[in-house]
């Protein structure tokens, strides 16, 4: 990768306080907030897809998982792409096609054309999340990173919360293909404020991408012990999250808990939590240090795990909250820690590999966790996430050791 002159504001990157930083933090907070909207507007819906299409909980989160499966794949190849035509251009277009293809599952009739449909959309949202990371990773000031990373990642959490809300809020009102075409136009309107408010990058050299070369790109970060169990964080903590999520719309429907789906669609406001989470994560990671913050998060989280334990929504609620929190405040740390990490001419690949874990994680233990809740109860699937987060807990402590060494 060539390197700029001392003069060159790719050396010195972008800082907090300057307009180019506001600019990348607006453009990147809707990227975040349409790329999980558009993904995760489904999961309230999957008890109402259940009983519309008569399949079981675990094939109506089909819906998701395969998404995220085909989107964790296509990861693989999107630092290809977006070394070849620039970040912008693929952010842009990854976008604005995944907000065309959710517009189509609104009018399609079919349990299997819908589930075709969002195996395409997970293929071509891939454009968006890894280059969005390596973008940060080479345009930002190093001092700056942890905060812009923040920043994204809670438009993230805000998107994945209004996208979950308002299609579990709705569907008790409209057919739920009103809601997702509410949904693909603001993923349309997200891509242009991406076009719109992104500075070109000016840190990235365009080079054409072969099959040798990208497979040296994607064989570097995996060299890197350290990268490796980020990676494994990604698809630990990730596969955990979600899997709560998926099943627990479906318990809050039944007894002793009866919730209406609009009720249930609320607890989609958790969200809110993530954000704040992942936006001051970056201070405290200057103070105390990225191993001992993100072992606290995974603590945060594996408590309000817990806590959905219990029959009551005095304790299952703020579980949610504790459990999203959590999240959101491991998963932000995480991902800068990828960015600093990585090496220079593979951030994009780091990036991909990270999220390809990540959206796996997501997408295996979501439909593990249904054959779980079904076969086991909520008490097995608390077992099986908790088990994950204990190995969490056990990788972060070997990455603060390796960091140390």
């Amino acid at each position: 990768m060539t390197v700029s002159p001392p003069s060159s504001p790719a050396l010195a990157g972008i800082q907090t306080g300057t307009p180019a930083f506001r600019r990348v933090s607006l453009a990147l907070f809707a990227a975040g907030f349409a790329t999980f909207a558009l993904l995760y507007h489904v999961q309230p819906l999957l008890p109402l897809l259940a009983s519309t299409f008569k399949v079981a909980p675990a094939e109506s989160a089909l819906a998701l998982s395969l998404a995220t499966g085909f989107l964790s794949v296509s990861l693989l190849l999107s630092g290809a792409l977006a070394d070849l035509f620039g970040r912008k251009p693929v952010m842009v277009a990854s976008l604005a096609l995944s907000a065309l293809l959710t517009l189509v599952t609104a009018i399609i009739p079919s349990w299997h054309g819908l589930l075709l449909a969002r195996a395409l959309f997970g293929v071509t949202l891939a454009g968006l999340p890894a280059v969005a990371m390596a973008y940060l990773g080479e345009e930002m000031d190093p001092a700056a990173l942890d905060r812009a990373m923040g920043l994204y990642i809670a438009g993230s959490a805000m998107g994945g919360m209004a996208g979950r809300l308002v299609t579990g809020v709705l569907v008790d009102f409209l057919p739920w293909q009103m809601a997702t075409i509410g949904i693909g136009l603001l993923g349309l309107a997200s891509a242009a404020a991406v076009w719109r408010f992104l500075p070109v990058s000016v840190g990235f050299v365009r080079r054409p991408s072969r099959p040798g070369s990208l497979l040296r790109a994607l064989a570097a970060p995996l060299a890197q012990p350290d990268l490796r169990l980020l990676f494994m964080l990604g698809f630990l903590l990730m596969g955990g999250f979600i899997t709560i999520f998926n099943y627990m719309g479906f318990r809050l429907l039944l007894p002793p808990f009866d919730l209406p789906q609009s009720v249930v669609g609320l607890i989609f406001g958790a969200y809110l939590l993530g954000m704040g989470s992942s936006s001051s994560i970056g201070q405290l990671t200057a103070r105390w240090g990225r191993s001992r913050v993100m072992a606290g998060a995974v603590l945060v989280m594996a408590a309000g795990v817990g806590l959905t334990v219990a029959d009551s929504l005095y304790a299952v609620v703020p579980g949610i909250g504790l459990m999203t929190f959590g999240f959101f405040g491991a998963h932000s740390i995480a991902s800068g820690w990828v960015g600093a990490l990585a090496p220079t001419s593979g951030k994009a690949q780091s990036s991909s590999l990270y999220l390809f874990s990540y959206y796996m994680g997501s997408s295996l233990i979501g439909v593990v966790g249904g054959v779980v809740w079904t076969s086991l109860g909520w008490g097995g699937l608390v077992a099986l996430v908790s088990a994950m987060l204990v190995l969490s807990l056990t990788a972060i402590g070997l990455l603060s050791r390796a960091r140390q060494m």
